[in-house]
């Protein structure tokens, strides 16, 4: 499992925007192939910093097949005019968990 994560800075005043947005955009990235589970957490200090981390099978199902997909042009359409900076796409692979797990982890 590879987990993705990045760090979106909205432009502020459009938080609002930007959460309808996502939940537009969120059946095309849940409906690609190697995605496992999605989480949008909104930031309580910052409020215009969002945390995103996606699951997925493999770097290759994000990297490759996600962003080379017709429905990533679509994903870029409805997301990618709300961040400033753009944020830094990183993936990382878990060492540990502590707690339950999700099934086929």
């Amino acid at each position: 499992m590879i987990l993705e994560h990045a760090e979106l800075s909205v432009t502020p005043g459009r938080e609002a925007e930007f959460e309808a947005a996502f939940r537009s955009a969120a059946p095309i990235i849940s409906a690609s192939p190697g995605f496992r589970r999605l989480l949008l957490s909104r930031c309580v200090e910052r409020e215009n910093v969002f945390l995103l981390l996606v699951e997925w099978n493999s770097i290759e199902d994000h990297t490759e097949g996600f962003r080379g997909s017709p429905g990533y042009q679509e994903w870029r359409r409805l997301l990618h005019s709300f961040y400033d900076p753009f944020p830094v796409v990183e993936h990382f692979r878990p060492l540990f968990i502590v707690g339950p797990t999700p099934t086929g982890a």
